[in-house]
């Protein structure tokens, strides 16, 4: 079987269940941003050594290809289901818990940074909150689930708890934002 299909040379691409769509659409903007998502986290568990940081990042990649899916499969066609649920916030929202009660509090902003997991996990951070966006944009045209927008929410939470807990646990200070003097 090639790789190569050439039906996607007229700027069309095909959705779940078979529908094409332009390669431009707001859906195929969502999908595509989810994607990236999910390859900026497979660098981040590439670069993990931990086994907190790693287990959870395959995890929270399996969900990212099931969320994919999701937006994937248009309403109403015959392939819609809902695969993002409440308990994947949950989950999330308990992770964000176990990895940020440990930590100092925070005393000012945190610019992205710190060791080399915790440089890729904020910049994951900031991948997940464009993606946010842009489902929110197809939300605005055709309805996504409230668990899978809420989903992306937490995610970044729990990005930013863990960027700061790399830093921790490889005994790098965060970096702090402070206003800069005059030139």
């Amino acid at each position: 079987m090639k790789i190569y299909t050439r039906a996607g040379d007229d700027g069309s691409t095909g959705l779940y269940g078979g529908d094409r769509v332009a390669k431009t659409s707001v859906r195929i903007q969502a999908i595509g941003d989810v994607d990236e998502l999910n390859a900026c986290l497979g660098v981040a568990r590439a670069l993990s050594t931990e086994d907190w940081s790693s287990a959870s990042l395959a995890t929270i990649q399996g969900w990212l290809f099931e969320f994919g899916a999701e937006i994937a499969a248009p309403p109403g066609s015959k392939f819609q289901e809902t695969r993002i649920r409440p308990e994947h916030v949950v989950w999330l929202e308990k992770a964000i818990d176990e990895v940020w009660n440990p930590l100092p509090p925070l005393k000012a902003f945190i610019l992205p940074g710190g060791s080399s997991l915790s440089a890729q996990l904020h910049f994951c951070r900031a991948v997940c909150r464009r993606t946010e966006r842009s489902v929110f944009a197809l939300d605005r045209e055709e309805p996504v689930g409230e668990a899978a927008r809420r989903f992306l929410n937490r995610l970044s939470d729990w990005l930013f708890a863990a960027a700061r807990t790399a830093n921790a646990n490889a005994n790098v200070p965060d970096l702090e934002w402070h206003p800069s003097k005059e030139i």
